[in-house]
C-alpha cells in the first residue's frame, strides 16, 4: 500500500487518509514514547502518538526520579517547580546494616543536582500533553494490534482499534516506533523476544497515609528481612521510601531474578510483612493504605535486542533500557527516545531508501556505545546482589565509609561528568569503556 505523508500534501488512495498517516508512528505514550513523539515533532516531522488508555492512567512505579530524569523533563520544557505540583529531592538517604548514610545527588555540570518525585499518572499525561504542543497527534484509547508489513517483512504501519467503540483503524508510517514497555506486543509480532540471559526484576509499591509524605530525600533500603516465619530471612532485593508531597509514601520493593527464591516467594505478601515491621508512627499500616499493592516487570540490561529492524525501533521498557544497578527507568527511556528522535530525523534527510535504511541502522550501535559498558558491569552487579549474604557484607562494610559510598552513589546513579570530572567520575567512565559492550 502506498505511503504518503500528511504533511506533503500528496494525494493519497482511498483506504490511506491523511489522518492516518505520519512520518512516524509511536506506539505508547508513556515516557519513552511521548518524548521520542516530542523531540520528533519538535524537528518538524509529522507524528503518530497512539496509547492504549485514556489519560490519567496508573503506572507502577516508584515515583522517584534521579537527576538523569530530570534533566530530560527540563529538555522537555516541562514546569519543574514545586509550584507546578514536584515535589523535589536533595539525593538518597541508604539504611543498612545498622547503619544510615545520607548523600545528597553529586554536583555535575551535565545533570541538574536534584530529583523530583510525581505519581506516574499525572506524570505521564504531562509528558504526553507537552508532545501534543509540540505537534504530535495523540490517539488516546487506541490499541495496536498487529503490524502492518511490506513483502519484504518491513513494517510500514499499524491495525489498531480506536475509541471506547474498538474501530478497527490502520495508520501507516514509513517508521514506527515500539514504545508498548515490557509486553511489547509489537516488538513480538516483529520477531523479537526476551533474552533470558539478561536480568529481570519485579517492583511492587503501595500507597500511604503517613507524615513521612514531604521527606526531601529518596530512602532505600538495602537489606530486606522476611520475618514472618521462626527465623529472620534476608532476602535478594531492596526496600524504598519516597515521599511524595501529597500527603502520602510510596512504599515499595525491587527484587531480582538471580535469586534462588525469586519465584517461590509472595512479593505482596513480603512488602505487607516489611511495611509491618515499620515504626509505627510512620503510618505504614493496612488502615492508612489508599490504594492495592501492585506490581510490574523491570526489564533490565537490553533485554531485548535488536534496538533496530525492519523499520522499527525500540525505545524504553520494550527495549529492555532499565538500570540494572538501580531499577531507574524512566530517564533512560527517556534518553533512548530522543536518541531514537535524532536518528529517525537524520533518516529523514536522507535522499534515498538505502542511505535512510543506513541512518536507522546506526541506532542500536548508538545505544550500545552510550549504555553497553556500564550495563555489562550492571548484569556482573546483579549477580552478586543476587546472594543475600554478599549484599549484607557489602552494606555491612560499604556503609561505614562515605567516600566509597558517595562513589558508589556516581556509579549506581549513573551520574557523572561525561568528559573530564573528578577522580570519581573518570573511573567509572573508563570502566564502561573497557567493559565488553552489552
Amino acid at each position: 500500500m502506498p505511503y504518503c505523508p500528511a504533511s506533503a500534501g500528496a494525494l493519497v488512495t482511498e483506504t490511506v487518509t491523511s489522518d492516518r498517516t505520519a512520518d512516524v508512528i509511536v506506539v505508547g505514550a508513556g515516557p519513552a514514547g511521548a518524548t521520542t513523539a516530542y523531540h520528533l515533532a519538535r524537528s518538524g516531522l509529522d507524528v503518530l502518538l497512539l496509547e492504549k488508555t485514556a489519560f490519567p492512567r496508573e503506572k507502577v512505579c516508584g515515583d522517584g526520579l534521579t537527576p538523569r530524569a530530570t534533566k530530560q523533563l527540563i529538555a522537555m520544557g516541562i514546569d519543574v517547580s514545586e509550584e507546578a505540583g514536584w515535589l523535589r529531592n536533595k539525593g538518597l538517604r541508604i539504611i543498612g546494616g545498622g547503619q544510615r548514610l545520607q548523600l545528597d545527588w553529586p554536583e555535575l555540570a551535565s545533570y541538574p543536582d536534584y530529583g523530583l518525585v510525581r505519581k506516574r499518572d499525572d506524570f505521564d499525561e504531562q509528558l504526553a500533553r507537552q508532545a501534543e504542543k509540540a505537534g504530535a497527534r495523540l490517539h488516546e484509547r487506541c490499541n495496536v494490534g498487529e503490524p502492518v508489513l511490506d513483502s519484504a517483512g518491513r513494517i510500514t504501519g499499524v491495525h489498531a482499534k480506536l475509541g471506547e467503540e474498538k474501530t478497527p483503524v490502520t495508520f501507516h508510517a514509513p517508521v514506527v516506533v515500539a514504545a508498548d514497555g515490557n509486553s511489547t506486543r509489537l516488538s513480538l509480532k516483529m520477531g523479537l523476544h526476551r533474552r533470558e540471559d539478561r536480568p529481570m526484576g519485579v517492583a511492587v509499591r503501595t500507597y500511604f497515609n503517613s507524615p513521612r509524605h514531604d521527606d526531601d530525600y529518596l530512602e532505600s533500603w538495602l537489606e530486606l528481612w522476611d520475618r514472618r516465619g521462626a527465623q529472620d530471612r534476608l532476602l535478594p532485593g531492596y526496600g524504598w521510601v519516597f515521599g511524595m508531597g501529597d500527603g502520602t509514601s510510596n512504599i515499595g520493593l525491587g527484587v531480582l531474578n538471580t535469586s534462588d527464591s525469586f519465584k517461590e516467594l509472595d512479593w505482596r505478601e513480603i512488602l505487607k510483612a516489611w511495611c509491618a515491621s515499620m515504626p509505627a508512627e510512620w503510618g505504614f499500616t493496612p488502615e492508612n493504605m489508599t490504594g492495592p499493592i501492585r506490581g510490574a516487570a523491570l526489564p533490565m540490561a537490553f533485554n531485548r535486542q535488536p534496538h533496530y529492524t525492519r523499520g522499527l525501533l525500540l525505545v524504553g521498557d520494550a527495549g529492555g533500557l532499565v538500570n540494572p544497578f538501580n531499577g531507574e527507568g524512566i530517564a533512560y527511556a527517556m534518553e533512548s527516545g530522543v536518541i531514537a528522535a535524532e536518528t529517525i530525523v537524520q533518516a529523514q534527510g536522507r535522499a534515498t531508501p538505502a542511505q535512510r535504511e543506513l541512518a536507522l541502522r546506526r541506532y542500536p550501535k548508538i545505544l550500545k556505545e552510550t549504555y553497553g559498558g556500564y550495563y555489562t558491569l550492571g548484569r556482573a552487579f546483579v549477580k552478586l546482589i543476587g546472594n543475600p549474604k554478599v549484599m549484607k557484607v557489602a552494606t555491612e562494610r560499604g556503609l561505614s565509609h562515605p567516600v566509597l559510598m558517595r562513589f558508589a552513589l556516581k556509579m549506581l546513579a549513573n551520574l557523572t561528568e561525561p568528559t573530564g570530572g573528578d577522580a570519581m567520575d573518570r573511573i567509572i567512565n573508563g570502566l564502561s569503556k573497557v567493559a565488553p559492550r552489552a
